[in-house]
């Protein structure tokens, strides 16, 4: 009985230590999204975000203590206007500039990805552009933190395999889960980010300058002859055509052509 309770006794302490890997990220979450709602204006956020975001796209192309030729530019270019919107000539910096340096090249992406920014926010109300700063925010936040909930309780349930690899099944969960955690963090600032500047903000002038499609009039439908279409799809087709009557035309009131001695209009003409 002891060795039962004992048992059960370090499940639940297994499991109130994974338990707490979560809470303490919950912690971290909940903290985030209280002031975001405290907030009035979040751009400092954004920018930091923004920025750190281009950095690492910039370093992904163009490695730290890398040398010229193992530059990535046209990718770098790419991705630049793929995903943020910027379409910058770098391979033409490179070109003016011979010695130009990776340092200097970031510096100018992410001082004309602030200028494209502030340009747009100039074209909308400053406390609603805010607001909706703050929306992108959050729901980003609370998508991608009901993810990981669901990426936690999927790698709890399995990590006991580690042990069959000699390694501690608690401190493997508490490494995968942390860096989980970083993945989110990530998401959620690179989700926000692409968002934010690749929007199009149209003003009321190019709304009223935008005249609606023209409405269809007179239109008129010609289908084809279904026969003749389906005799072209099945040129060899070996099926029956359909009999056609090529006599005089068969009044209301004369005697139906089936033969039935009924007058044409209470039989076969009723269909026409």
């Amino acid at each position: 009985q002891r060795k039962v309770e004992q048992r059960n006794f370090d499940i639940r302490k297994q499991l109130l230590e994974y338990d707490d890997v979560a809470n303490d990220q919950r912690k971290v979450i909940y903290h985030q999204r209280n002031e975001l709602l405290e907030s009035g204006d979040i751009s400092e956020t954004i920018t930091a975000m923004r920025q750190g975001v281009l950095y690492d796209t910039f370093r992904t192309h163009v490695p730290e203590d890398s040398v010229e030729e193992q530059w990535e530019i046209a990718p770098l270019e790419q991705s630049l206007e793929a995903e943020y919107g910027l379409k910058l000539d770098v391979a033409q910096w490179l070109k003016d500039e011979p010695q130009l340096g990776d340092e200097e090249i970031i510096k100018r992406i992410v001082e004309a990805a602030d200028k494209a920014y502030g340009d747009k926010i100039s074209m909308v109300n400053g406390e609603a552009w805010h607001q909706f700063e703050r929306n992108v925010m959050l729901q980003s936040l609370d998508s991608h933190w009901r993810e990981h909930l669901a990426a936690l309780d999927h790698l709890r349930q399995g990590i006991h395999l580690r042990g069959y690899a000699q390694k501690n099944p608690k401190q493997e969960y508490k490494r995968e889960a942390f860096e989980l955690f970083e993945s989110l963090l990530d998401l959620v600032r690179s989700e926000v980010t692409k968002l934010l500047m690749t929007i199009q903000i149209r003003t009321e002038e190019q709304l009223d300058e935008t005249e609606p499609a023209p409405a269809m009039q007179n239109v008129q439908y010609h289908h084809a002859d279904y026969d003749e279409a389906l005799a072209t799809a099945n040129p060899d087709s070996d099926k029956q055509q359909p009999i056609t009557n090529a006599g005089q035309k068969v009044g209301r009131n004369d005697a139906c052509p089936c033969g039935s001695g009924k007058k044409y209009k209470h039989c076969h003409g009723r269909l026409s």
